[in-house]
Order: C-alpha cells, then structure tokens, then sequence
C-alpha cells in the first residue's frame, strides 16, 4: 500500500543537522505513527513520503521554509525577572507557554541575567536545514475513529 492522504504511516527516523550531529531518533523506540496529510509532520518530510511502501528507505534534507520556519529574531525577548514566581527556579532550556496576540506559543530560556530573563519563541530547530534518514515501517488505512480524533491509536500511537 502506498502512503497517501488520511493513511497511517509508521516511520523509523533519524535527524541530523549539516554537521552531521544527531538531533533526533527513533532507535531503539517504538516507530513513530502519524496519519498522513494532516499536517502531523513537517510539511517537507511528509511531501517527501508521499507514494512510498512499507520497506522503503529515503534520504530526505528539508529547508527552513518546508521545516520549522526562518528564524525571527523578533521572537526574543528579554523579560524582567520580577515577572516569574520567585518560588520558581529558572533555568537555561526551560520551556513554558506564553499568550501572545496570535494565540499561545512555546518559549525556551535562552539566558539568565540578574535583572532579566531572555526568551525565545523561535522553534529550536528553526532557521536549520534539516537531514533525515527514514526507513518505511508500516502504511495502513487509518480507522474512522483515529480519523476522527486526529491522531493514531494503538500500540505505537495513543491509548484513551
């Protein structure tokens, strides 16, 4: 069976950057399951996978535009400390939600000042190119209520 719209893909992966450098896998974990057109990954890996079978292996590099997006640099953003819960211990790498005026965004802890804190709403891996190296693990039809829920279920995928 081919990957196609609304079909659930099963993938091992492993991402690197231009260094070559390890960012992200799947070894020695469970094949990462998606339902595929749906927008579940980015749009350069999913286009790329589009067509393929169980047991094929791809090498794909996606661009920032297909990946996370450029960096802006509008996006960080010193914030006083006297705004964060003194009970709270900040660290470097954190992460937290924040409300913006486009909605809610995930920002990390860049730097800890004394008087301030530097945050950044970019994606970590925004503005990188992006190498992965996949092997096709499954393709099934995706149930109508993993269609309707948006997401896969079972072993590898979500349990209600």
């Amino acid at each position: 069976m081919e990957i196609a719209e609304k079909k659930v893909v099963g993938i091992h992966y492993k991402l690197t950057n231009d260094a070559g450098e390890v960012l992200d896998s799947s070894e020695n974990a469970q094949p990462l399951l998606f339902i595929h057109g749906i927008g579940m990954l980015i749009p350069g890996l999913e286009n790329s996978l589009t067509g393929k079978s169980t047991g094929d292996k791809l090498k794909v590099t996606v661009q920032p535009d297909d990946g996370y997006g450029k960096r802006d640099d509008s996006l960080v953003q010193q914030v006083p400390k006297t705004q964060f819960d003194e009970s709270e211990k900040i660290e470097i790498g954190m992460q937290f939600q924040v409300e913006t005026q486009e909605g809610a965004i995930v920002v990390t802890v860049t730097e800890i000042g004394d008087d301030a804190v530097t945050i950044d709403g970019n994606h970590p891996l925004a503005g990188m190119v992006l190498h992965f190296d996949v092997s096709i693990e499954e393709v099934r039809e995706a149930t109508q209520e993993e269609l309707d829920h948006g997401h896969v279920h079972g072993p590898g995928g979500h349990e209600h």
